[in-house]
């Protein structure tokens, strides 16, 4: 429910490689987070940083045993998931090697869709990723669902993820982002 102006950067156009965007974040990677003119990157960060401006909203579980439990899966998804998504959709970053290239996209995507499958798997008795609270690691869960869509894989046989799916569309806020983005979740 808090107020913000959001920026798109369209990293087809590589709009984040820009002079402009590069003031903002000098690795050229997105997002970062300006609150104040102080510059904020790295999903894990901004994310922690919003549940505990937040304390209200409950964004983040209240034991600290399960806060850290929180912050190691959005670690994961940043240090594990997301670039085996990478793999898939940028190979020449991994290889300069234009024959190596499908090798590294088909590896990506296999590694890709065994963590969506472990995703399904946490999800399993659970209605959100800490458990039967929705918090900031669901948002960041729902990014590698649509990722998934757009791979397509298929997400759909992933019960408990698509279950997951379903019930963040039904948030508002989820909503309102996805609308922003023109995200393939609400075109299924």
């Amino acid at each position: 429910g808090a107020a913000y102006v959001e920026k798109p950067i369209f990293l087809p156009k590589g709009e984040q490689k820009t002079a402009e965007y590069l003031k903002i974040n000098p690795r050229g990677k997105v997002p970062a987070l300006d609150v104040d003119g102080k510059i904020l990157t790295e999903n894990t960060a901004i994310l922690t940083y919003l549940a505990t401006t937040f304390p209200a909203k409950k964004l983040m579980p209240a034991d600290p045993f399960e806060q850290a439990r929180a912050i190691s899966t959005m670690a994961w998804f940043s240090n594990i998931v997301h670039p085996a998504y990478t793999h898939y959709m940028r190979p020449e970053r991994f290889s300069p090697d234009a024959a190596a290239q499908p090798g590294v996209k088909e590896t990506g995507k296999k590694t890709f869709w065994t963590h969506l499958q472990e995703i399904d798997t946490l999800l399993a008795g659970n209605d959100w990723m800490m458990g039967k609270e929705f918090s900031v690691v669901d948002c960041y869960a729902l990014v590698f669902y649509g990722w998934g869509v757009r791979a397509e894989l298929p997400v759909k046989e992933l019960a408990n993820y698509t279950a997951f799916k379903d019930r963040m569309l039904k948030r508002p806020a989820v909503n309102k982002v996805l609308v922003s983005e023109d995200s393939v979740l609400l075109k299924q």
